[in-house]
């Protein structure tokens, strides 16, 4: 079992927009079963390519107990709205209200370049789209506006040293 370390917000790689995925062999492989491990990680709901320092278009899920992954997603099928408190493993600590689609279809492949179809509501269409974000360079914050989104930035520019 391999479980990888978490980059942090300051590391670039969390702002760079992922290479698509060409090549459905070993080395995907494994780096499916390593972001599978560290998803497995208590209080995980997701984990994407960038935020373990690989610049891929790739994710791993964990949500009602329920593990998987997906290659090279594209979100489709944005419906409804959702408003709760998100967070995320690269910004540890902060959690803000954030607004995301109420449910979603994400497409893509597996780990063996077989075509693959998710399509969530409630958590899980929240966690596809924060997954997403992470493989398109935003994060989360990104989204925030206003008051909510100065406050974010003024945390974060307490906890993470420079």
């Amino acid at each position: 079992m391999t479980v990888r370390p978490i980059r942090i917000f300051g590391d670039p790689v969390l702002r760079t927009e992922a290479d698509p995925v060409t090549d459905f062999d070993a080395a995907l492989r494994e780096l499916v079963k390593d972001l599978e491990d560290t998803v497995r990680e208590p209080g995980r709901a997701g984990v994407a390519g960038p935020q373990i320092g690989v610049s891929l278009r790739v994710f791993s899920y964990n949500v009602g107990g329920v593990v998987g992954h997906l290659v090279n997603p594209v979100l489709s099928d944005f419906e409804g709205t959702q408003a709760d408190e998100e967070g995320c493993l690269s910004l540890p600590g902060l959690g803000y209200e954030t607004v995301r689609a109420q449910s979603v279809t994400a497409t893509g492949f597996d780990q063996y370049g077989e075509p693959l179809v998710i399509k969530g509501e409630g958590f899980l269409a929240r966690a596809l789209q924060h997954e997403v974000d992470h493989l398109d360079g935003r994060l989360y914050i990104d989204t925030l506006v206003g008051d909510v989104r100065r406050q974010a930035l003024r945390e974060l520019r307490r906890i993470v040293p420079r």
